[in-house]
């Protein structure tokens, strides 16, 4: 045989008996389902930390157990946000279902993170005064629309003579 097509034939660097990895087929799934780049890195990013927060387990191997565990974990030892805690659910949900085909129970114990409670703050009709009487000119006049008519800063702001009707 001759030695030069032998050096010439392509060589498969990918085994093909080896099955794809994990974060590829979570790829693979997400593009499927035409989801966008950043919903794309925010899922891998948590089925990362959900995979290192098991010693690097595989999550097939895993169950509802370790996922309550990992985001309580976040809730209460981390104490991220509602929103934060969510997507990580949402990640997980995904990955056990597009990719893994395994659907989680419904997590028991699973604590959820405390959002803390917003009271608006709310001036008086006399604190309300007070502010508008050491103001003059332009700046009483946007103050004035925004407390009287309730419009928002950039509202205000674009607020154009042909907006008004008189």
């Amino acid at each position: 045989m001759d030695e030069k097509s032998d050096a010439s034939a392509p060589v498969d660097i990918k085994k093909a008996d080896s099955p794809p990895r994990l974060l590829t087929l979570v790829h693979e799934a997400i593009r499927r389902k035409y989801y966008s780049r950043r919903t794309e890195e925010a899922y891998v990013h948590w089925i990362k930390r959900f995979i290192y927060f098991h010693g690097k387990r595989h999550p097939r191997d895993m169950g509802e157990a370790e996922v309550t565990a990992f985001l309580n974990d976040l809730a209460s030892v981390r104490n991220v946000a509602g929103g934060t805690q969510n997507q990580a659910l949402s990640a997980l949900l995904f990955l056990y279902k597009e990719v893994l085909g395994k659907d989680l129970a419904w997590l028991d114990g699973l604590v959820r993170a405390k959002r803390p409670p917003c009271l608006p703050t709310v001036l008086t009709q006399a604190e309300a005064e007070a502010l508008l009487a050491q103001l003059t000119g332009v700046r009483w006049l946007l103050v004035s629309l925004l407390y009287g008519a309730g419009l928002r800063v950039m509202e205000c702001l674009r607020l154009r003579v042909k907006d008004v009707d008189l």
